[in-house]
């Protein structure tokens, strides 16, 4: 990995509450010249599995970008808060926001284009890319969005089934309830309560796409044996009746587990957020 790596433990706070996030600023060995690129990843995966071993970081800094990443809370090397607030999506935005503006970056402006910043999302970092794109226009210049829904998976995650299982091994009905706590359950970084947290405040602040939709270029992309990829379509609708853009990349054989890792999905973000085609 070209460029330089600094983590740190963020010091400031929103509404009160420290976030307890971890966040890392890459600087690459090169500069671009080009606004920096804020990496969200999904549910239970962290920073460092969804961008750091995939090699999304490296492939950004080799393009001479400069990268911030974020473990959201109860992942990876971030904390655990007690409060159920610091887990809702509208929280982790208001954070995010905080965590770019603490790097450095400043609003959009016409002509100087290492101003605003950019976003790659991920699963559920992709929810809270399109929400922060919708609701951050002052900042967001360009979103790419793996492997987006239409609607949020969280939503339908039978919370007190999980709740049973841990605690006396209940088999777990819903299979989809039952496959994301265990992909939760295999990664020791996880806090598996404040995951579970996550989800209950993720369900009370219902995802609808239609209601907020950004206005910047968009990169949708997903692997075509991914049933997401069905979102695609039905988003960049959504954009290009807002009056944004949306183009449309579909990974062969690629799943939603593996698409993230796929070169091609890589390649394309990068020319995409310099604004050249995505190939």
């Amino acid at each position: 990995m070209s460029g330089r790596h600094s983590g740190q433990q963020q010091t400031h706070t929103v509404e009160g509450t420290d976030p307890q996030l971890y966040v890392a600023v890459h600087e690459p060995a090169a500069d671009a010249g080009l606004r920096p690129v804020l990496l969200v990843h999904g549910f239970s995966s962290s920073s460092k599995l969804n961008w750091e071993d995939t090699g999304w970081v490296a492939a950004l800094l080799d393009a001479g970008r400069r990268v911030i990443t974020v473990d959201l809370p109860g992942h990876g090397r971030s904390g655990a808060p007690e409060d159920l607030d610091s887990y809702s999506p509208s929280r982790i935005r208001a954070d995010l926001l905080q965590t770019a503006f603490d790097a450095g970056v400043r609003p959009l402006q016409e002509g100087e284009p290492s101003s605003g910043l950019d976003v790659v999302g991920y699963s559920l970092g992709s929810r809270l890319a399109w929400e922060f794109g919708a609701t951050q226009p002052e900042i967001t210049h360009r979103l790419v969005l793996g492997g987006p829904n239409i609607s949020d998976p969280l939503a339908e995650f039978d919370l007190r089934a999980a709740q049973d299982y841990l605690a006396d091994g209940t088999p777990i009905a819903d299979e989809s309830t039952a496959q994301l706590l265990k992909m939760a359950l295999l990664l020791p970084s996880n806090n598996i309560f404040a995951l579970l947290s996550l989800v209950e405040a993720v369900k009370a602040e219902p995802y609808d796409p239609a209601e907020a939709v950004p206005h910047v270029p968009m990169l949708l992309v997903a692997g075509d044996k991914d049933e997401r990829a069905g979102s695609l379509p039905q988003l960049a609708e959504l954009a290009r009746k807002a009056g944004g853009t949306a183009e449309q990349l579909i990974l062969p054989g690629r799943n939603h587990t593996n698409a993230v890792t796929s070169r091609a999905f890589k390649q394309a973000a990068v020319r995409f957020l310099a604004g050249q085609e995505p190939g």
